[in-house]
């Protein structure tokens, strides 16, 4: 984490650099036009992933022990009772969006007819520790930075060529390599933070096993689901997604075996 997060602060920092360079600004400014963008970023990526899946209240008459057990669990964990709602995501999954004192989790209505109220627990435990541990506020922060430098690398290319159609182009290249670069950092730590909101939940419900069985049960009915209705964005924050071959330097879960076997043990 310290490295990675090193990576990503230097990225940051050369860019900056390059700003005040070629645009003059101060500092000061550079700091207040980047925690504005990464404050708007963050505000419309809740909204528009909890709109993508068209996420509503999960009624708490007729869920009253999931309602139960998040309460009891956020008093375990010392933050306030999560915001709760359900959608249809064609798989069975879980997210979290938010920070301390206003996160929101949602579940998937397939996951509430797949798992046991065991293995649900172990799974909203999960998502209270993404929570608790600012786990998306990190996401929102790395993609930020991974934009901002992807938008500098652009311009510095436009300002430094002929300013015809094919630095235009370049530009745009320059800007997704760029972008896609970093985001290796970004999805590096999203990895390393699935397995700790996986330890974390393990210890809030006393062991791994009821979490294990769901991401096995989670697998499966992924599997055997004819298409998810997640988009990209809003599957980087589910309990379960992940990659395989070179994808995996892009994917923002650890495999789920290796998941399965750290609970287990």
């Amino acid at each position: 984490m310290a490295i990675t997060g090193s990576v990503l602060f230097a990225f940051y920092a050369v860019a900056a650099v390059v700003v005040m360079g070629v645009f003059g600004w101060p500092l000061p400014l550079v700091l207040l036009g980047s925690v504005a963008f990464v404050g708007v970023q963050y505000k419309v990526g809740k909204w528009a992933a909890l709109r993508s899946v068209g996420a509503e209240e999960l009624p708490e008459d007729r869920y009253s022990d999931v309602h139960r057990r998040v309460e009891s669990l956020a008093d375990d964990m010392g933050i306030d009772k999560p915001r709760l709602m359900v959608a249809r995501m064609g798989v069975p999954n879980a997210f979290a969006v938010g920070r301390k004192g206003a996160g929101t989790v949602v579940v998937s209505e397939e996951l509430l007819r797949l798992l046991d109220p065991d293995e649900l627990e172990g799974v909203l435990a999960h998502e209270l520790a993404h929570v608790r541990n600012r786990d998306v506020v990190m996401m929102v922060l790395g993609q930020g930075v991974a934009s901002i430098v992807a938008i500098v690398a652009q311009w510095a290319v436009l300002l430094t060529g002929d300013n015809d159609l094919a630095d235009f182009f370049l530009a745009i290249v320059v800007g997704q390599v760029t972008q896609m670069l970093v985001m290796l950092f970004v999805f590096a730590i999203s990895r390393y933070r699935e397995y700790v909101a996986d330890s974390d939940a393990a210890d809030e419900i006393g062991g791994g096993e009821p979490l294990a069985s769901a991401l096995e049960k989670i697998s499966s009915g992924s599997q055997r689901a004819r298409e998810s209705e997640v988009d990209a964005q809003v599957n980087a924050l589910c309990i379960f997604g992940e990659g395989s071959g070179l994808a995996r330097l892009f994917a923002s879960h650890p495999p789920v075996e290796k998941r399965i076997d750290r609970l287990r043990n």
